[in-house]
């Protein structure tokens, strides 16, 4: 309605003011300068003859790798950490026989040097403590508290004079008959200068040896026995905290560890047990054939059980030689 006393140009005038006003403030909304946000521009056509970029996809997750369908008997995770091991050791000096055992589905993984023989250097100490523990059981002899005292040092820190006083004082017979019975099948004696028959610091056998004798432990011995040799394994010094100790503390692993220099260079062995229950023994001789030294030799020892038992390699073990 037009209002008393106002012409028609004046109001006209006025009615256009507002419809500039209006716009203005359209246009500063439009620009996000008002209000507590800006306004959502208007999608627009794409130009004629261009081709409009297409929208980015979602993130997609990685795809898992693929199952090998081999060996059999193990988890999809296990066949993938295996695999994994096989890659790893195409690029690690040596030669590394190896066996892998779930003793809760019986499923057994071995590589192709399984069945090579390489120097047991003081996995050895093992079989000596498994023959005088089975024996004193037996009433064949009587282990004194000097005895045990000594063993432990054989076990614990892997003294090779503790290991001396024990082949010598009850004869290399006494143990290399008895071998065979806890899986030692394969075992070789070579002459040592000095020393008149066999020598616990002088044998070779397999990786396969070693896994029956560790397995014999977990599987045959009376429970005490296999307590205290369990016990033993978890709980060795530094000086062995290699090979299959690289499983990690949260798989309660158990070893014992051997080192020496041979006639093919460094020897570096680890034999022993980790998961729950000690569902896994692993068997591992590694003979360097003069391609590298002790510290090459516990980081491939220790990286294998490190990529079995934790999937993924961890840091070198930082532990020196010893006598």
């Amino acid at each position: 309605m037009i209002g008393i006393g106002t012409s028609p140009l004046v109001f006209a005038r006025r009615a256009a003011a507002r419809a500039g006003a209006a716009l203005a403030v359209t246009a500063l909304a439009g620009c996000g300068l008002l209000g507590t946000s800006a306004a959502k521009p208007a999608a627009s056509a794409p130009l004629t003859g261009a081709t409009s970029a297409a929208a980015p996809s979602p993130t997609q997750a990685p795809q898992a790798p693929a199952c090998p369908s081999t060996p059999a008997g193990f988890s999809c995770t296990m066949r993938q950490r295996i695999a994994a091991v096989e890659r790893y050791l195409k690029h690690r000096p040596g030669l590394i026989g190896i066996v892998l055992r779930d003793r809760s589905t019986g499923a057994v993984w071995q590589n192709r040097y399984a069945g090579s023989q390489v120097y047991m250097a003081s996995t050895s100490k093992l079989a000596m403590a498994v023959t005088l523990l089975l024996q004193n059981q037996a009433g064949v002899i009587q282990l004194s508290s000097a005895d045990r005292a000594v063993m432990y040092q054989m076990l614990h820190v892997s003294s090779d004079n503790a290991a001396d006083d024990l082949w010598f004082k009850y004869g290399a017979s006494f143990y290399t008959s008895y071998f065979p019975r806890i899986g030692l099948t394969g075992a070789r004696y070579l002459p040592q200068a000095g020393v008149t028959g066999p020598y616990w610091g002088e044998m070779t056998c397999t990786a396969e040896d070693e896994s029956r004798v560790i397995n014999y432990v977990l599987n045959r011995l009376p429970a005490p026995l296999r307590s205290y040799l369990v016990y033993q394994l978890r709980h060795v010094a530094p000086v062995q905290h290699f090979g299959v100790w690289g499983a990690g503390p949260a798989n309660h692993p158990g070893n014992k560890d051997g080192w020496s220099v041979e006639k093919p260079g460094w020897i570096i062995d680890s034999t022993g047990f980790a998961g729950t229950g000690a569902r896994y023994t692993l068997a591992m001789m590694n003979s360097l054939n003069g391609e590298g030294g002790y510290h090459a030799g516990t980081n491939t020892v220790t990286q294998v059980a490190a990529i079995l038992f934790q999937g993924h390699q961890i840091r070198a073990p930082q532990g020196s030689a010893t006598p």
